[in-house]
């Protein structure tokens, strides 16, 4: 096996190009190159400081969309027992920033897409490639600018596998089928500084807050959903900053999250915390981050094909799950049916981060397999 359809020696090459995000480092025109090569009509785009590839070839419906990431986080602190960027083999397994999480799964899909074009394929409709460079980093120039742009083009897919290392510790377990939505909140509950012997002429802001924060946790926000999880508020740090133990503060802040799923929705959440906080401080300040709202690609036959591909190829039938963070499919899904599924991710983000070449050569199949029964 050589060339195009061998998906090692392109995660090989990938994996040398040190695009730790927001940095490119050539790896996009390296992947533009082959997809040219492989006949695809490559157009590279760029939002802000993020590169992005979408390439495309065949023409009409049905339209299969390959969406992922070629921007990697740093090697980090801890020590590699190999270069972070010098892609060795090593019993089987192939090490290297960007194995797992993605460059493995773009080389497979690359090398699925040489081999369906030289069985044939496509015999109609469209493959087409949507590639960030900035899913590592803030996300705010990448995959949810260039939808847009694709939709003005008359680009957008029937469906997108995104090919994020879905995985816990074997190749087949897992398809996500929907994401949990993320808020985060800073809270400011402003009171009346004052001596801590006299409470009666002061307005101690961390009591309002306590209280807020006990309103919050009262309560499970819900019991979970057909697909998801229960939701889950997260105090994640009360601040008051006051170096004296006779004081009382004017101010005091706290952060939090929600992991929220398809029972809410951010604009919703919002105005639940600004209404407890109203209950307990007169004065205060909210400022919310929605990160991505919670989204469910109900089970048809797109999943159905992935399914059965990922048996065929593994034995394994995996799980539709909607669990762990947030990725792209949060702003794909806003535009048409997504799912997840790529390597195992076990060790993604670690020093020695790596994946077995046999997962990678199975995951070339299932992606050749899906390709041929979405477009036969």
């Amino acid at each position: 096996m050589s060339g195009l359809a061998d998906p090692v020696g392109l995660a090989r090459a990938l994996i040398g190009r040190a695009s730790v995000t927001p940095e490119d480092d050539g790896v996009q025109a390296l992947l533009g190159g082959w997809l040219e090569r492989l006949g695809f009509a490559v157009t590279h785009l760029r939002f802000g400081r993020t590169p992005i590839l979408f390439a495309s070839i065949g023409a009409g419906h049905p339209h299969f969309c390959f969406a992922g990431h070629t921007d990697v986080v740093p090697p980090g602190d801890a020590a590699w027992s190999v270069p972070p960027f010098a892609a060795e083999l090593r019993e089987g397994m192939l090490i290297g920033r960007g194995a797992a999480d993605m460059k493995g799964g773009i080389a497979a899909f690359v090398a699925a897409v040489a081999r369906h074009l030289d069985g044939g394929g496509p015999a109609r409709g469209r493959i087409s490639l949507l590639i960030t460079g900035d899913e590592e980093g803030a996300a705010t120039d990448g995959t949810v600018r260039v939808l847009p742009w694709m939709a003005e083009h008359d680009a957008i897919p029937d469906f997108c596998l995104v090919g994020e290392p879905t995985n816990p510790t074997s190749l087949g377990e897992i398809v996500k089928i929907g994401r949990r939505g993320s808020l985060n909140a800073r809270i400011a509950v402003h009171g009346i500084q004052g001596h801590a012997a006299y409470p009666q002429r002061a307005d101690n802001p961390v009591h309002r807050l306590l209280a807020a924060l006990s309103d919050m946790l009262a309560a499970p926000l819900d019991a979970g959903t057909e697909w998801f999880e229960p939701s889950n508020l997260q105090v994640t740090s009360i601040d008051v900053g006051n170096p004296a133990s006779n004081v009382i503060p004017a101010s005091a802040r706290a952060r939090l999250n929600v992991r929220f799923n398809d029972r809410h929705t951010g604009a919703a959440l919002s105005d639940w915390l600004r209404e407890i906080l109203a209950r307990h401080a007169q004065h205060f300040d909210l400022e919310v981050e929605i990160s991505g709202e919670a989204f469910l690609t109900a089970p048809g036959e797109a999943v159905r094909m992935l399914v059965a591909a990922i048996e065929e190829q593994t034995g394994r039938r995996p799980a539709l799950d909607t669990g762990g963070g947030t990725s792209d499919a949060r702003f794909i899904a806003r535009h048409c049916p997504v799912a997840e599924f790529g390597l195992v991710g076990d060790s993604m983000h670690k020093a020695d981060e790596q994946v077995a070449v046999a997962d990678l050569l199975a995951l070339t199949g299932i992606y050749e397999a899906i390709l041929a029964a979405f477009l036969r």
